[in-house]
């Protein structure tokens, strides 16, 4: 007769492996980055990028009245960067029908199109709520703020930036697997 593994047993077994494997990558490095911050950081960030950029944001605004807005001058980092040789990847979040982040996005992601970089729009059936970005794989920028105007001026904002290449690559592998179900930006929308 066999006897069944205690309930509690096959609980810690399962925690230990399934829960506690996704936490403790390493790190070299871990800075808070607040408030009016982000810009800085993310634009220093893009500025010495020398091979890949990766972006996911829930919304990204370019205001043509307004086009020394911090929103604005990053999107140009983008498509700089993109000119000067590095892979610029961004995925913004669409919904069917119009709203204004869709709205915004789609306008953003025709003028990055423009500009050669490759953009790719999330699965209408899920929400990308995801800020942040990767660069060279070991540089990680992750928080609350999206970009535009009044998340970089106005808002009460926190993000980290991690330099790891574990963690780097665990958010690159997740923008290839939303990538894979998303849809390109057409330079013509």
């Amino acid at each position: 007769m066999k006897k069944a593994l205690p309930p509690f047993f096959i609980f810690f077994l399962l925690f230990n492996f399934c829960v506690l494997s996704s936490f403790g990558l390493p790190a070299e490095d871990v800075e808070l980055v607040t408030d009016a911050q982000y810009f800085q950081v993310a634009k220093k960030m893009i500025q010495e990028a020398k091979f890949t950029i990766q972006v996911m944001m829930f919304e990204m605004g370019y205001y043509e009245k307004f086009p020394s807005t911090p929103s604005n001058l990053l999107i140009k980092e983008l498509i700089d960067a993109k000119k000067r040789g590095v892979k610029v990847k961004v995925i913004l979040e669409v919904k069917e029908g119009a709203d204004r982040t869709t709205e915004r996005n789609r306008h953003t992601g025709k003028i990055l199109s423009g500009g050669g970089v490759e953009v790719i729009y999330d699965p209408l059936f899920k929400t990308n709520h995801a800020k942040w970005m990767v660069v060279d794989g070991e540089l990680s920028l992750v928080g609350s703020a999206n970009w535009t105007h009044y998340a970089l001026t106005h808002n009460s904002e926190v993000s980290v930036l991690i330099r790891s290449k574990e963690v780097a690559k665990e958010l690159i592998d997740y923008f290839n697997k939303v990538k894979a179900t998303g849809t390109k930006s057409q330079k013509k929308e």
